[in-house]
């Protein structure tokens, strides 16, 4: 944070309506992009609560876990609420209908087991055949309300993660707090994969369990009312004294499904800490990976296969590690699962032997019992067959909501909260960019620049230079609305445009037209004006690829990546034009020769730059000097610089004629040709 190497990929131009614009109906109707002010304010309180308890040396984890599914539930539930979609409740009602109309299915499956035993065991054929095309009847009804059981869960699965990933995904984009999550502390590793994989656990899981549990509830309650008329009393004489039991097989029921699910919740509680485990190592392996294939040529140029083979050696047993407990957590559930599952059936036939012998049961009620005590023990077991699940969905949900936390905290930081913010404003009169009494610290008001005051005309061409680790690159991103940290106002003129080019400029997928047009889409900008921008930076010979789909990231060099950044610039032509090391990877001559297309932008462009080579100056009217001082740097120069032709050339004569010297004299000081930039 702060240093002045930062090369993150970001390249920002406003205003752009044109390519803020919804590009589909979905997008369209989307609510809003921020956290409601409910959330916020709950987000507060709950830090608050958790430096207090942090001050008072208290255990947070538990706090913190707790909460946390809270604020899930929070965002989540806004898609039955104002922010959401009445096809929620549309969904949400179908469902319950099917339910019941499963419900129905399987009590009438229930009485048509009971006829069937009954007419075998009176061996009445025409009443056999007659329930047999009973059946069929029976199975297509059952078959299609299941099936749209499954449509309707599944649809509101889909467009519940949809919503909810939807709303994540904005408001990470907002405000570069995709870009601003890298540089703050907290638990938010990995946000793609929350937001992939983590929401969709999160959004799946919930319909299944209430659609389960509901199942489960009407269930119980109905078969319940089955076993308990079927059942009736059972009476026994134990060592001379007469037990009469009423409802004995619901008593058995409700007992059996204590027992399994208390076993279940004892041998499993750990089962939510392991699943979080697991998905996390799994996030960091993703990680690890794409991060090599990403920088696949840097490694393999100093031969890092080794090093990185041992790093990616590391996360997977990590992984492993996590997995073996997932597997002893597995073993143990199923333990309890498998001898549930093999008992219920036969429990409630040997309960009904003794009445079915002494004929008060015909052999129907023992079967009809047999099915009504398995439906209502897999109704109390709920938990029993979907604890495992329900671990891994406390830890996705847990997971996403670390993620909406930390976008909580910029977005508070963003209203005015706690740590000081930057303001800025694209309602500049004169100036083409002025920073007012400007400050920039960290996240955590650490100083990185203090007190600067510079006001850049239009059409002015500033250098910033300075030490590495001077804020250079940090001021730069504060200019450009990416690092909102510290005091004072940024004004940019009004209706200006502005554009960034940082060092590793983002290469998007797609075609090279594409590439090219960014941030604009790839159909804005024609083939002929995709064409003379190549040629101008010096890639004509791309042009014959300009609709050629392929890795483009891959397949440039860096200097090529920073040739297109320019052709970017002369594409979009915008007002203010921001560079940060953009030229770094360019060989001297060619830096010359786009910084030269750059001059001769029209006259009303400002160019501010960030750069350490000296042949730089040639092609700026200004040079900002910043300075590390104890508590942040300063600004110590601000000179005006005469642009004379041939300037670049003659400073790196002199610099490779310094070389040679000091090579010559074994390193020796020698005295320094300097340049006056008056």
């Amino acid at each position: 944070m702060g240093r002045d190497d930062d090369d993150s990929d970001t390249t920002k131009t406003t205003p752009k309506p044109e390519s803020s614009a919804p590009k589909d109906s979905d997008a369209a109707e989307r609510r809003d992009d921020s956290a409601t002010a409910e959330e916020l304010a709950k987000s507060a309180d709950f830090d608050h609560e958790m430096k207090e308890a942090e001050e008072a040396g208290e255990d947070t984890e538990e706090l913190r876990r707790s909460y946390l599914l809270r604020r899930f539930w929070q965002a989540a539930a806004g898609f039955w609420g104002r922010r959401g979609r009445r096809i929620a409740w549309i969904l949400s009602a179908a469902l319950l209908v099917i339910i019941l109309l499963h419900i129905a299915a399987s009590y009438a499956m229930n009485l048509w087991n009971r006829a069937i035993f009954d007419a075998l065991e009176k061996k009445d054929a025409a009443t056999v055949l007659f329930l047999s095309l009973v059946y069929f009847a029976l199975l297509a009804a059952s078959v299609t309300v299941n099936v749209g059981q499954v449509y309707a869960r599944m649809t509101l699965q889909r467009r519940w993660r949809k919503w909810l990933t939807d709303n994540l995904v904005d408001r990470w984009l907002t405000g570069g707090r995709y870009y601003q999550l890298n540089l703050v502390s907290g638990d938010h590793a990995n946000p793609e994969y929350r937001m992939a994989d983590d929401v969709r656990v999160a959004t799946e899981a919930p319909v299944d369990f209430v659609s389960g549990v509901t199942t489960a509830f009407l269930s119980a309650a109905t078969f319940i009312a089955v076993l308990w008329t079927i059942g009736g009393a059972l009476d026994a004489t134990v060592a001379g004294v007469h037990i009469h039991i009423p409802g004995f097989l619901v008593i058995a029921a409700v007992l059996y499904a204590v027992v399994a699910s208390g076993c279940m919740v004892l041998i499993g509680r750990r089962f939510v800490a392991v699943s979080e485990d697991k998905n996390q190592s799994e996030a960091e392996m993703r990680y690890v990976l794409t991060r090599l294939r990403e920088n696949g040529e840097s490694i393999a140029i100093i031969q890092g296969e080794e090093e990185e083979r041992e790093g990616v050696e590391r996360a997977l047993l990590k992984v492993l590690r996590n997995w073996r407990d997932i597997c002893f957590q597995n073993m143990k559930t199923t333990m309890v699962s498998q001898t549930s599952s093999y008992i219920a059936p036969v429990l409630p036939i040997l309960l009904c032997a003794p009445k079915f012998l002494d004929g008060s049961m015909t052999l129907g009620q023992v079967m009809q019992a047999a099915s009504a005590f398995t439906i209502v023990q897999g109704a109390f077991n709920w938990l029993v067959d979907n604890y495992p699940r329900l671990a891994d969905w406390t830890a996705s949900a847990r997971r996403a909501a670390s993620l909406m936390m930390s976008l909580d905290a910029l977005e508070r930081a963003e209203q005015g909260d706690g740590i000081g913010r930057i303001t800025r404003t694209d309602e500049g009169e004169r100036a083409s960019l002025r920073l007012r009494d400007l400050s920039v610290t960290l996240d955590d008001g650490t100083a990185v620049i203090d007190d600067t005051d510079v006001a850049i005309k239009p059409g002015e061409r500033v250098l910033v230079a300075g030490e590495s680790g001077t804020g250079k690159s940090t001021l730069v991103r504060a200019i450009a609305g990416l690092w909102p940290w510290g005091e004072g106002t940024i004004e940019v003129r009004k209706g200006a445009s502005l554009m960034l080019l940082p060092q590793r400029p983002y290469i998007p997928i797609g075609t090279l037209r594409r590439a090219v047009a960014y941030p604009d889409a790839a159909d804005s900008r024609s083939v002929e004006e995709v064409a003379d921008a190549l040629k101008r930076v010096g890639l004509e010979h791309l042009v014959d690829r300009i609709d050629e789909d392929g890795p483009w990231d891959q397949t440039l060099s860096g200097g090529e990546k920073q040739r297109l950044a320019f052709a970017r610039i002369f594409l979009h032509d915008p007002d203010i034009i921001v560079l940060d090391e953009a030229t770094a990877a360019l060989d001297p001559d060619s830096q010359d020769k786009l910084m030269a297309l750059l001059s001769r932008q029209p006259e009303h462009t400002t160019l501010v730059s960030v750069g350490h080579r000296p042949e730089l100056e040639a092609f700026h009217s200004r040079k900002i000097v910043l300075e590390r001082r104890r508590g942040g740097a300063r600004l110590v120069s601000d000179v005006k610089l005469v642009r004379r032709p041939g300037r670049s050339r003659l400073l790196r004569r002199l610099l490779r004629r310094r070389g040679r010297i000091e090579v010559a004299t074994g390193g020796a000081p020698v005295p320094r040709t300097r340049l006056s930039s008056r």
